[in-house]
């Protein structure tokens, strides 16, 4: 073959690898575009916040803010009563909700035969597809009094009413993805515990979990991010009283509460106030996110 015809059939293999690095650079640039989306969402929403939210913060001052214990606009702005109902509802119903959840999802994917988990995960689903006034409902119509009756309190309005109600609604979502980690263990894992001797039950608490904490991990701050930012529900059942709560069985004012009951009639200093207030959100958001990856690492190695 000569040397003309050797370069000719060498540029007819080439020409299809140009056309597929370029199908390839417009697929790279398509998947990143897409990625970027979410990134500049979160900017563009983290810059509008701060933007309104810092007058108050050099108005009112940053401790007096974060530190205060009275919130009557527009003179004082003390966000600590709000900020510890929120921590005192989310941690309760983290802890309430997210033993119920990691069980449920070890049964389900472990324990339950076919057709009692078909019957399970449907009604899981539908549990995370319902709306949070509905639950506000239930809170107000059930829970609410129930309290009233066991604790013989005059109102049932209390911080305890919205542990439970956002203990119910964070179920589907660790749930979900707790039963979708542990499906994607390698069945390597249960296989090799019980070969050396290990019983189910144990297999599963020593093994299946710990292998698959990191998808566990996600599937409770998720679980976390919806409970702190929980609005109507939390509403209608803890009294929204914007003091300091001495106990569960008070009433109180979460962040998200403060910010959807006063937006509406906010001006001024009082409106940036409750942009600050959506800071402070912000930043347990980027801590428990934070707290996440750091967990994650720190198991890892």
């Amino acid at each position: 073959m000569t040397t003309a015809s050797k370069a000719h059939s060498q540029g007819m293999q080439l020409a299809p690898a140009k056309s597929y690095d370029w199908k390839e650079m417009v697929f790279h640039f398509l998947f990143l575009s897409s990625a970027m989306v979410g990134v500049f969402s979160v900017a563009t929403i983290g810059w509008f916040v701060f933007s309104e939210g810092l007058p108050a913060f050099e108005e009112a001052g940053v401790s007096q803010m974060l530190i205060g214990k009275e919130w009557l606009p527009p003179a004082l702005f003390g966000l600590l009563p709000m900020m510890v109902a929120s921590i005192i509802s989310t941690a309760g119903a983290v802890i309430i909700g997210v033993p119920i959840a990691l069980l449920t999802a070890v049964f389900l994917a472990e324990l339950a035969p076919n057709w009692l988990a078909n019957i399970i995960r449907p009604a899981v689903e539908l549990l995370a597809g319902i709306p949070s006034v509905v639950y506000g409902f239930f809170g107000l119509v059930i829970i609410v009094p129930a309290i009233e009756t066991i604790f013989n309190i005059p109102a049932g309005n209390t911080i305890l009413a919205g542990i439970i109600v956002l203990a119910i609604m964070i179920l589907p979502t660790v749930i979900t993805i707790s039963e979708t980690s542990l499906r994607a263990l390698p069945s390597t894992y249960k296989e090799g515990a019980l070969a050396l001797g290990a019983s189910h039950i144990y297999s599963i608490f020593k093994v299946l979990i710990p292998a698959a904490r990191s998808g566990i991990y996600t599937g409770i701050a998720l679980g976390v991010a919806r409970a702190i930012g929980e609005t109507m529900a939390i509403i209608m059942v803890m009294g929204n009283a914007p003091a300091m709560p001495g106990s569960i069985l008070e009433p109180a004012r979460t962040l998200t509460a403060n910010i959807a009951m006063e937006m509406s009639y906010a001006t001024g200093i009082h409106a940036s106030a409750l942009y600050s207030t959506g800071i402070v959100l912000l930043a347990f958001i980027v801590l428990l996110n934070g707290s996440l990856l750091y967990l994650n690492r720190k198991r890892a190695h």
